[in-house]
């Protein structure tokens, strides 16, 4: 089964209580189908989604097998090998051993961590929004690794290098993922 954006919303709920964790899962989910339909694949736009929605399905209960245990979780419901995997690969060379190698799997373990970062540069402007957010002041608190210092800058890095995008590219279309998602303020 491969999950609507819906049903991939139910399960990271039955799994996910907090706030924080739900709000990401969406933040992601938008930020995919945004990078699905700019890059040609609209008609995936969906299943982009619900992986962005479910990729850190496990995180909250289980941090310590983040990337395992949610293959687990999401096989014994009966999702999509496919699924299984893109989800689980965001976790390379951290957590598992399962590389991105298609452009949707390559696009979440590039702007998972991003979008933490623009979310916490975000907070520190006066609007609080990514409405008014430019690369430049992402990139002076990029520089910062104090600043954020959960969102590691070598996965982002990495993920740029595996789009074959410059930083300032990904996170400028990135920043533009963000100001399209209606959950993101």
């Amino acid at each position: 089964m491969i999950p609507t954006p819906e049903q991939a919303w139910e399960l990271l709920c039955e799994f996910n209580e907090g706030d924080f964790h739900r709000r990401h899962g969406r933040t992601v989910g938008d930020v995919m189908r945004w990078f699905a339909q700019e890059l040609g694949f609209g008609e995936e736009a969906g299943v982009w989604e619900a992986v962005g929605i479910l990729h850190d399905l496990d995180f909250e209960q289980w941090p310590e097998e983040h990337c395992v245990k949610s293959q687990e979780l999401m096989r014994q419901r009966g999702v999509d090998e496919a699924v299984v995997r893109a989800t689980a690969s965001h976790g390379y060379g951290e957590c598992v051993d399962i590389a991105p190698e298609s452009q949707m799997e390559k696009v979440l373990f590039a702007v998972d961590e991003l979008t933490g970062l623009i979310g916490a540069v975000a907070l520190m402007r006066p609007s609080k929004s990514v409405s008014d957010l430019e690369v430049k002041s992402v990139k002076k608190k990029y520089k910062d690794k104090r600043f954020a210092a959960g969102c590691s800058r070598e996965v982002i890095e990495r993920g740029a290098a595996m789009l074959g995008w410059e930083l300032d590219e990904l996170i400028e279309k990135t920043i533009l993922a963000m100001r399209a998602s209606p959950n993101v303020d």
